[in-house]
């Protein structure tokens, strides 16, 4: 059986029992010719989309081309399978979203799709056979440049009908699985979970097969593959990688109640560019990310960015477009001509209200048709001549909630229709059939409003669809060009039509009376309207959202080998260090060497973090820590400091058994040479009325921030919002830092935010601060540094690795031999070199101490930091 923990998943497919392996093993390379008997292609050997021909001698062209690899759950194939010769053919669907983005790609780049195989819409259970499985991938990839995946029937059944469709799906629509009952909800089963793994380890097999890893872009395709980044990050650390969301990110209080919400969160974080379709989308996962995992997103020249272990993985807010062209083909054509005539006979005289909707529980149809019977008891001046027609596309997923959906559909339209209805006429025409979509560009163009109500919808393209319908129909040249738009606020393609009635689906009332607006609308307003649609939706196509995604995507990875990477972490919490080429872990055995080499040594140490846990509740050193620090000490060519944020009365009674130990409290504030010397303060007695001006100001935050503190030091006030809300507290900390700004203007003071904490403390004063006075110092005295270890952990301490940096560099200093700035943890920084954990900064100590001490004259320094 496979285990429960998530850290095995990766292994899952091999492992399990339960499912049988989803792929057929990875072969070397996909040949490049091949005849295949009983496989018969609609295009014979040419691709009408551009893709490469096949050469005589089956071999790959000698110059490298730019690739696009797109990933998505189906592939954008139309299969059939002849029922009297058996025999698979195959065309490209022609509607499919993963097709037309190719317009936004470079014309000499190739494009190749990986994904499932969706059967026949004629046969919704034919699947390709085992044995046949390797020839039709082979003519899949020859003729039309697609790398299909075949899962068993179970994997593929508890993936997409079980874990997507009936449980992620409904989840992200901000439907909670409470009960098993309500609308055939799923509640979470980890064997749906596994299955789900499973088919993303699959489709990352499929990838790896015609991935270059130095040339390819990839770019993943919605929440069914939300995973794969992680399966590929594994694989390869510096793949290009893309991914963008075609469905809502619900709000935090609803993602939260995902069991894997880390796995699903850290695997997007793999990605170098998460896309979105609006600001509430991306607005909803970077507080995720914020509140489950501590990471922020920083807004940089426009672009959004979150820094995830070295790498930034950028965030792009842009909402999908429709492919004008191959509509605008559809709407010449004859056949949409001559149904638009047939239409227009039909409802002479009539108003045509239109809805075009998929069959799902969260396309608001019951509550359009009760909104529309709502219309005629109100107007009664509708009736007998408003007709809402209603196109129902096939459902997507079957079970439960989608026969519940359907049967309350038709319930509610004959209810209305018996209670408006007369001879000849129906207030509602229910369309449940497929629709072709010359047919639907008919009913576009006829209709003189369309009502988009769906209760949750990630993009829906229906109203942009409809705009370039009425806008483009040649039975409609010598009309004035108009139309109207009734649409949910729920849709992410609500915030992009400016001239569109927004309406709540939920309240009734309101969506009746927003259709009676749209309809008795004067003329010139509907114009005005319609014009201010078909100009975005023009601009905004699909070549537009697919050609500025590719631009982020390369500009998000032109520094990939830049860096040096790592892999840590198992399972699904896999992620990629990304760091300096020149950054690296420090060894002890090196710094040993340079260490007895030299004779005037400089050891400064932060101490939370460094060489305390941060997450240790009793911050008093150890023995082991008290027991380092002496030795240390003890040896005449050291100089040994704790340079902290801490007040000095804690360091003073944690550290007090280190008799030669050197202290620099409150970022150096307050310093002191040893135990038996006084306590001296960087600058003369400061004067401190400012605190009466900040604390007043930071108790009203305090108390109108629940989780919040003040921090009193001598030198410094703190307000910490570590344990706030992290929203709440962050938005806070923003308007306390303006706050604080403005009232002490003109005190000799900054203001500045840190990790979860605005500061206000007397100018001048910082960690780099005490490393420029003891270099400088020392060197005064005779006794010019040689050797310099300095080991921090946050954003306070990079300020002495710069310092170390600057003196290093100053030509006015003698130069010093040996300088290691070491920051703990990997993660970006101006330390040269870097440890894991505070483990490791006291086993390099112990180390540095057990080296051999040789007689040498005592350093007599007495360091004052007076000014």
């Amino acid at each position: 059986m496979p285990s429960r923990s998530c850290a095995n998943l990766l292994d899952l497919v091999s492992q399990s029992a339960d499912f049988p392996s989803p792929t057929r093993p990875i072969t070397p390379r996909l040949p490049r010719v091949m005849t295949v008997a009983g496989i018969i292609s609609d295009f014979g050997d040419a691709d009408p989309t551009g893709a490469p021909g096949i050469s005589d001698g089956g071999c790959d062209s000698p110059v490298p081309r730019e690739r696009r690899i797109i990933v998505t759950n189906q592939l954008p194939i139309r299969a059939h399978r002849d029922p009297a010769t058996l025999q698979w053919r195959f065309a490209w669907d022609k509607d499919a979203l993963s097709l037309q983005l190719r317009a936004g790609f470079p014309p000499d780049a190739e494009v190749i799709h990986v994904g499932t195989l969706r059967p026949p819409s004629s046969d919704p259970e034919a699947a390709v056979e085992p044995a046949d499985q390797e020839e039709v991938a082979q003519i899949l990839y020859d003729q039309f440049r697609c790398v299909p995946v075949f899962l068993h029937r179970e994997v593929q059944s508890r993936y997409y009908h079980g874990f997507c469709k009936h449980y992620l799906w409904p989840l992200f629509h901000y439907m909670l699985p409470v009960s098993p009952a309500v609308r055939g909800g799923v509640r979470f089963d980890r064997s749906l979970w596994q299955a789900y793994v499973s088919a993303n380890k699959a489709f990352a097999d499929k990838v790896t097969e015609v991935l270059n890893t130095d040339e390819d872009y990839v770019w993943i395709h919605d929440y069914h593959l939300m995973v794969l980044p992680t399966f590929l990050r594994r694989r390869f650390n510096r793949v290009k990688l893309g991914f963008f969301l075609h469905s809502p990110f619900p709000s935090s209080e609803i993602y939260r109640t995902l069991p894997v919400r880390d796995e699903i969160l850290r695997a997007l974080l793999n990605c170098d560019l998460i896309g979105f379709h609006t600001f509430d989308y991306a607005r909803h996962f970077l507080s995720c990310c914020s509140r489950m995992l501590g990471i922020d997103y920083e807004s940089k020249r426009g672009y959004i960015g979150l820094e995830y272990y070295g790498r930034t993985v950028s965030i792009k807010i842009l909402p999908v477009g429709i492919d004008m062209g191959q509509l605008g083909t559809v709407i010449r054509s004859p056949e949409a001509g001559d149904k638009i005539q047939d239409l227009m006979e039909q409802f002479q005289d009539r108003t045509v209200l239109l809805g075009v909707d998929d069959m799902d529980m969260f396309k608001g149809i019951s509550l359009k048709f009760l909104a529309m019977g709502q219309l005629l008891a109100d107007h009664p001046e509708w009736r007998g001549r408003a007709v809402l027609v209603q196109i129902t596309n096939p459902a997507r997923s079957k079970g439960k909630d989608v026969q519940e959906v359907h049967d309350e559909m038709h319930m509610v339209a004959s209810k209305i229709n018996s209670q408006f209805g007369m001879p000849g006429y129906d207030p509602i025409i229910l369309i449940d059939r497929p629709v072709p979509t010359y047919e639907k560009v008919a009913y576009y163009a006829v209709a003189e409003c369309c009502v988009v109500n769906a209760v949750r919808d990630g993009m829906n393209l229906v109203p942009y669809e409809y705009t370039v319908c009425r806008q483009g129909s040649p039975a409609l040249e010598s009309a004035p060009k108009k139309s109207m738009i009734v649409v949910s606020e729920f849709i992410g393609c609500s915030p992009s039509l400016s001239g569109a009635i927004r309406v709540n689906p939920w309240n009734v009332d309101a969506v009746a009376d927003a259709m009676n607006l749209a309809t008795k609308m004067p003329e010139a307003e509907k114009q005005m309207r319609h014009e201010k649609h078909f100009k975005y939706v023009s601009s905004h196509d699909v070549a537009y959202w697919a050609r500025s995604f590719d631009q982020d995507l390369q500009r998000a990875c032109r520094d990939h080998f830049q860096k040096r990477c790592w892999g840590i972490g198992f399972g699904l919490g896999f992620r990629v260090v990304a760091l300096g080429p020149n950054f690296r872990k420090l060894s002890v055995e090196h710094i040993v060497s340079a260490y007895r080499r030299t004779s005037s040594r400089l050891i400064l140490l932060d101490y939370d973090g460094t060489m305390m846990p941060q997450a240790s509740v009793n911050k008093a050193p150890s023995d082991e820590v008290i027991s380092v620090l002496n030795s240390l000490c003890s040896d005449p060519k050291n100089v040994v400091f704790v340079v902290s944020g801490r007040g000095k009365d804690s360091l003073s009674k944690w550290l007090g058994p280190v008799e030669n130990l050197g202290i620099a409290a409150e970022h150096g504030y307050f310093t002191r040479w040893s135990r038996d010397y006084p306590w001296e303060t960087h600058l003369l007695p400061a004067d401190v009325d400012w605190k009466e001006i900040a604390e007043p100001v930071m108790r009203l935050y305090m108390e109108t921030t629940d989780g919040s503190s003040i921090e009193h030091k001598e030198s410094a006030l703190v307000w910490h919002h570590q344990d706030a809300d992290p929203d709440f507290g962050s938005c806070q900390a923003k308007e306390l830092l303006d706050h604080l700004e403005n009232v002490l203007a003109n005190e000799p003071v900054v203001v500045k935010r840190g990790q979860h904490i605005v500061e206000v403390k007397p100018q001048g004063i910082s960690k780099g601060m005490v490393v420029e006075s003891l270099i400088s110092t020392m060197s005064s005295k005779g006794k010019p540094v040689d050797f310099v270890l300095c080991v921090g952990d946050d954003r306070s301490d990079e300020d002495m690795f710069e310092s170390i940096m600057t003196s290093v560099n100053n030509p006015a200093l003698p130069a010093i031999a040996e300088v290691f700035a070491c920051t703990v943890g990997k993660k970006p920084s101006r330390a040269k070199y870097y440890l894991d954990d505070t483990t490791d900064v006291i086993k390099m100590l112990q180390g540095l101490a057990s080296a051999p001490i040789r007689p040498s004259k005592p350093l007599s320094l007495q360091v004052s930091f007076e000014g």
